[in-house]
């Protein structure tokens, strides 16, 4: 490119994809960071190559060739991602298991606004195919099964489309989305929180809050299901079961006594900034950034993901909260 304005002008047509490759990234690797250097290297190979693409393909299809192969490799058999619940077996709220893995093992959350984009349709498609239990179950396949799966089912791509910018044959990657359906298919239900929340849902969550502000151990058992697991990376432990929950409130996770939330979005689903009163007893410090798993109207899923200091700037939240709960 030879001037400023040629390589302003190139950036410029390439800006409006980076939502929907961070999507596609983030279902790729299960993690908002490594997503967002993928598609910061996919626009920056993009904008370094533009002169040779002289639009012998879609510029849509072009981005996703190159975002596919940063994701082949960046994304190693050896590691991929997971939560808690796909790697070990529940554990005791009497003595749990508090040991760390390091962060690159977990899936992690993203902001909804980082990856849903377009019409009502495209946007309750993108919500069902963020959600954290299709992430864990998107890294169980083979990355290459993966982006056979993510671009003819969750993007719609033909199947001679996918061949073609995998540079493989029709009847492979016909192959791989079998085997990926499989895969899936294997997996339990995923939640029903992908629809824009109703009254009914609205409801509930304002319970939740009521009751986890006022560490209300009883008015938070209501809203559990009996088969409710709770997880919090990076600690090894979960726990599932009602007694569990209520053993983890009443004893070791009973710190978060007198804590604030704030809402957010992540993953299609409602999820919280949740603060702990600040040590130096000023206000309330960074915690968690909670995310909910609904299913028939109950509470199935709770994962507190405890990286404050990179999740919390992610999800544009104040780094500290005021006694009375406003920001700092």
């Amino acid at each position: 490119m030879s001037t400023t304005t040629d390589r302003d002008a190139v950036a410029e047509q390439l800006e409006p994809f980076r939502r929907e490759l961070t999507a596609y990234c983030y279902r790729m690797l299960g993690s908002a960071f490594e997503a967002e250097d993928a598609v910061q290297e996919t626009l920056l190979r993009a904008w370094s190559k533009f002169d040779g693409f002289q639009g012998r393909s879609q510029l849509r299809t072009w981005l996703y060739r190159i975002a596919t192969n940063v994701c082949l490799d960046m994304a190693p058999a050896a590691q991929r991602r997971a939560r808690p619940m796909d790697l070990f077996s529940p554990g005791s709220a009497t003595a749990p298991n508090m040991a760390q893995l390091e962060e690159n093992i977990w899936v992690g959350p993203i902001p909804d606004e980082r990856v849903l984009t377009g019409d009502p349709a495209e946007v309750a498609v993108g919500r069902e195919t963020i959600r954290l239990a299709f992430i864990a179950a998107l890294q169980k396949l083979a990355p290459r099964q993966r982006a056979v799966l993510i671009l003819r089912e969750v993007l719609a791509w033909s199947a001679a489309e996918t061949a073609e910018l995998l540079d493989s044959s029709v009847a492979s990657v016909n192959s791989a989305l079998q085997r990926a359906r499989a895969t899936l298919a294997e997996g339990g239900p995923a939640g029903d929180t992908a629809e824009p929340l109703d009254e009914e849902q609205r409801e509930f969550l304002a319970k939740y809050v009521k009751a986890f502000e006022a560490f209300d151990i009883d008015g938070l058992t209501e809203l559990l299901r009996a088969d409710v697991t709770l997880n919090m990376p990076p600690y090894q432990l979960w726990l599932q079961g009602i007694e569990e929950l209520r053993t983890w409130w009443a004893g070791p996770g009973s710190g978060c006594r007198g804590s604030r939330l704030l809402p957010v979005l992540a993953n299609g689903t409602p999820a919280f900034a949740q603060y702990r009163p600040a040590e130096d007893g000023d206000g309330f410090t960074p915690w968690a950034i909670i995310v909910l798993e609904i299913r028939d109207g109950g509470l199935a899923g709770i994962g507190s993901y405890l990286d404050t200091d990179r999740l919390f700037p992610l999800f544009g939240v104040p780094a500290r909260l005021k006694a009375d709960g406003t920001p700092a």
